[in-house]
């Protein structure tokens, strides 16, 4: 049975993956057994996606990028160059902790910046946008920009990836996309 996806020749494909029509694997790539990669995907040089990983259609993983058991990705997620998981909250060589991985969760269109960390157990909402260099240490609502070490939210951000600015009714435009948002209650939500 023919493949397809595209994986480079320098690239690992385990056994006992499930890996999505049109993905693509890239120079030096480990994707190992029991994982998901959806249809669409793109996945840089250099990357692992350990056991049981789950992705979605039309992720986005720069070089250099660890995927660890535990991590999920949703649909159209984006993950920058060298940006980092974890799936134990705190390891240690000599104490085998495999039966303790924490599950994070990156929902559907969210950007993580490169050299950012995502320490395990700290979900990733709907398109929010994580700055590079950022350190994750708590739950990131849907739309938020975060950014720091430990993270701060600064803001929030359209679909498109622009920085939403909200007048007195809690009403912000897209330049891009010319989509409405609402500001309620410290949550956002597109408007139609």
């Amino acid at each position: 049975m023919e493949k397809e996806y595209f994986a480079h020749e320098t690239a690992i494909v385990d056994e006992g993956c499930n890996i999505g029509k049109g993905t693509k694997i890239w120079h030096f790539s480990h994707i190992m057994s029991n994982c998901v990669i959806g249809e669409n995907c793109n996945i840089g040089q250099n990357v692992v996606v350990s056991p049981e990983v789950v992705l979605g259609k039309n992720v986005k993983i720069q070089n250099n990028v660890s995927l660890y058991t535990g991590v999920i990705c949703e649909d159209d997620v984006f993950l920058g160059p060298s940006m980092v998981f974890t799936n134990v909250v705190n390891p240690r060589s000599a104490v085998n902790r495999k039966g303790q991985y924490t599950k994070t969760i990156v929902k559907k269109g969210a950007s993580i910046g490169a050299n950012a960390t995502i320490v395990c157990g700290h979900n990733i909402g709907e398109f929010a946008f994580i700055g590079a260099g950022t350190v994750v240490t708590k739950e990131v609502p849907a739309y938020a920009l975060v950014v720091g070490n430990p993270s701060k939210q600064i803001g929030w951000m359209s679909e498109f990836g622009h920085r939403l600015n909200f007048d007195k009714e809690g009403i912000a435009i897209c330049p891009e996309s010319k989509e409405k948002y609402k500001l309620e209650n410290n949550n956002v939500r597109k408007i139609q």
